[in-house]
């Protein structure tokens, strides 16, 4: 399924992506302030390998495929750490390890594979043969390991990643996009005019989850009580947010639900609420999945934007084994962890590998995950929202974001749903209609109004919904064989351009391997253009005014809401199979093409329209819009065959 042991190098991940130059001295590289203090106190995760990789795919897979002896014979958390992490004897080895040199063991997580400590600058370096100096970047300051830290043998299997080490902020970024704002300021959101007696508007831009419901055949499970009771969403974020702003949203389109159904869980921290660092994600996401699914509990595992605390998440939330279906939509280009010379040579491949074991332990636990896929097209890494956060951008490359990218997680693509758009500011453009639901990519808007709307040839690049080929993880066993699969194109080249906007002093920084087989992403998209967006209640960011008494802002999408969204609609299937479903992928891929199921209708909506900037929409599996869009009445009737058919 992977090269474990290789992609844990930085020359193994090199070979097996392509070539890189020598990493290049540009402002937005880290200026070296010294060594960290000694006496400087630092919280850090360690996680470990899993001990039998193999056996735990093998097994993920079985209890994912219909017919085997082990399908949704799922394992408790305390299953999984007997069967495939280290041992308690192994862990307490290591944790006397730690503690000769004054390092403070907090905790050990129920699935062995997480343990957080806190030890002083002096006490890291000498546990793990390292330095930890201070760096500067954009007027941050904070620390990391000078060198790449070394354990004894004993213990240089066991450990697989240290990202605490360094509190560097994260680049990881929430997939949200709203008409207006940032850089969709050339695109007007409709006002506020959200007044409804039902739970769905009809009105493009101003959608709710009555409206997903109404599109995507929601509402015959409804009909059958099934309404996600007895079941947990899980919304893993890096922002926090008011809960009372989910159940403003939910009471004003008329749904009745717990008012103590929502349980933050602070991961490492949390963070305070805060305008404008995210805090519009959490709430969208948590009134889209729980709107939904509105008889369902909701964990929200909120956690510090940076590496450590992303991937806490992901243990966190498998750990617990709380939650039956989990989402995240926040992620960043898969090159920011492979590239290390964009991070001053830095190899942060041990994360992507480590988020993959927490998704198989969920899977192998029942659990399902969904990502957002990213809503920078095909082109990943140009997110234009990139440049204004580190003051440099790339050239035009082919790529797909993170942890969307990874086997064990559902990535989410993104739809525009037919609908008429009239230019606000400019009357004068003609009329862009849309007949037919279509892979979201501005493109179209590019195209129809260049003539007439005063904006760069440009400006919209690459808006739409993310999606291709990973140029890390493999093709995997569910996509092998699939119509419409494709390898990694030729002639990608991760090229900085220092001074952006302007390409002078271009440098190749790395040159991706082209006809890699790779992970295709999506799986599965819903209707994510702001064109055709949805309205949210986040006072935070727009606070209650004359104009806007409920804190609504309209104008919202983004593949952001897709995650949640399929989050909701999978505690609604869970619901109607009688228990957890699990990993969504080798499931759904057979089904698309088992036309034996679609004597109970079709589970899936072929999407053969539009593009994401690349990838088209065409008949089957693509790159654009994944297998489709899901009827979800009967995709849930094809796991309720499924599971009666298993007994």
């Amino acid at each position: 399924m992977r090269l474990h042991s290789c992609l844990l190098t930085a020359a193994c991940a090199v070979g097996f992506l392509g070539t890189a130059a020598a990493a290049p001295q540009n402002h937005h590289h880290a200026q070296d302030a010294g060594a960290t203090p000694s006496s400087t106190l630092i919280t850090t995760s360690i996680f470990l390998n899993v001990t039998d990789l193999p056996g735990l795919q093998r097994f993920v897979a079985e209890t994912t495929t219909p017919g085997s002896p082990n399908y949704h014979h799922f394992l408790t958390v305390e299953q999984f750490r007997d069967r495939f992490a280290p041992s308690n004897r192994a862990i307490w080895q290591f944790v006397s390890y730690l503690r000769s040199f004054g390092i403070r063991v907090n905790k050990i997580y129920p699935d062995n594979l997480d343990i957080t400590v806190t030890g002083t600058a002096d006490e890291l370096n000498a546990a793990f043969s390292t330095q930890l100096h201070d760096f500067t970047r954009n007027g941050q300051r904070f620390h990391r390991p000078a060198w790449k830290y070394v354990l004894p043998s004993s213990f240089s299997t066991l450990v697989l990643s240290v990202p605490g080490l360094s509190n560097e902020p994260g680049r990881f970024r929430p997939h949200i996009a709203r008409l207006g704002q940032g850089a969709y300021a050339g695109m007007t959101a409709p006002a506020v005019k959200w007044a409804t007696a039902g739970t769905a508007t009809g009105t493009p831009g101003q959608y709710t989850v009555g409206d997903a419901a109404n599109l995507y055949d929601v509402n015959p499970l409804y009909r059958m009580g099934i309404q996600g009771r007895g079941q947990t969403v899980g919304i893993m974020t890096l922002a926090n947010f008011r809960q009372q702003d989910a159940y403003s949203y939910w009471r004003k389109i008329g749904l009745r639900v717990s008012p103590y159904r929502i349980t933050k869980v602070m991961v490492d921290g949390g963070t305070p609420i805060q305008a404008g660092v995210g805090d519009d994600e959490t709430s969208l996401d948590v009134e889209q999945s729980g709107g939904l699914a509105p008889a369902a509990n909701i964990r929200v595992y909120i956690a510090p934007n940076t590496n450590n605390g992303f991937l806490d998440l992901f243990y966190t939330a498998a750990s617990e084994n709380l939650a039956d279906t989990v989402s995240i939509s926040w992620g960043e280009a898969e090159e920011f962890y492979f590239a290390a010379v964009l991070n001053d040579g830095v190899d942060y491949t041990g994360l992507m590998v480590a988020i993959d074991q927490a998704l198989l332990e969920g899977a192998a636990q029942g659990q399902s995950f969904f990502a957002a896929s990213g809503d920078s097209g095909a082109y990943d890494v140009n997110n234009p929202a990139i440049p204004a956060g580190l003051g440099f951008g790339f050239a035009p490359v082919l790529s797909v974001d993170s942890p969307a990218n990874d086997p064990y997680i559902t990535a989410a693509g993104g739809t525009t749903v037919p609908t008429t758009l009239h230019s606000v500011k400019h009357p004068s453009c003609p009329a862009i209609t849309i007949s037919d639901e279509q892979v979201w990519g501005w493109d179209y808007i590019n195209n129809d109004w260049a003539t007439c709307y005063p904006f760069p040839a440009d400006a919209l690049f690459p808006t739409g919904a993310g999606g291709g080929v990973s140029s890390f993880w493999p093709t995997p066993f569910y996509q092998q064989s699939v119509p419409g699969i494709q390898q990694t194109q030729p002639g990608q080249s991760v090229i900085l351009w220092p001074n952006f906007p302007s390409s002078d002093g271009a440098q190749d920084l790395m040159d991706l391997q082209g006809g890699f087989g790779g992970r295709n992403v999506p799986d599965l998209s819903l209707n994510a253009d702001p064109e055709t967006g949805y309205v949210v209640i986040d006072c935070t960011d727009f606070p209650e005014a004359g104009g806007n008494p409920s804190c609504a802002a309209t104008g919202f999408g983004g593949t952001s809401f897709v995650a949640p969204q399929l989050n909701g609609i999978t505690a609604l299937i869970d619901q109607a199979a009688g228990g957890r479903v699990g990993l969504l992928n080798p499931v759904i891929y057979p089904l698309q093409q088992a036309t034996a199921f679609w004597k109970y209708g079709q589970p899936f909506n072929d999407i053969t329209a539009g593009d994401n900037w690349f990838y088209s929409g065409v008949p089957g599996y693509d790159d654009g819009a994944g297998i489709g869009t899901v009827n979800a009445a009967n995709l849930a009737a094809a796991y309720m065959t499924l599971a009666e058919n298993a007994h």
